[in-house]
């Protein structure tokens, strides 16, 4: 288990995050290692936890999200 503040990520929500922010990584043509996926690894995990929790659901809430 992962854990970050006060949630515990299984190994299969953290499959789920990071076939996310790779895909998202991907089209945004940004290396996973910047400060920009960084910052998109952060929204996605409060995304995450606002419901958006399979692949397709949190890339596409990462898609729409204006901040990143």
């Amino acid at each position: 288990m992962f854990a970050t503040g006060n949630s515990i990520f299984s190994p299969e929500d953290v499959i789920v995050l990071r076939d996310a922010l790779d895909e998202w990584c991907q089209e945004k043509r940004v290396d996973i290692k910047s400060a920009e996926a960084q910052f998109a690894a952060t929204a996605a995990l409060g995304l995450f936890q606002s419901g958006y929790n399979t692949s397709e659901k949190l890339l596409a809430a990462m898609r729409e999200h204006r901040g990143i």
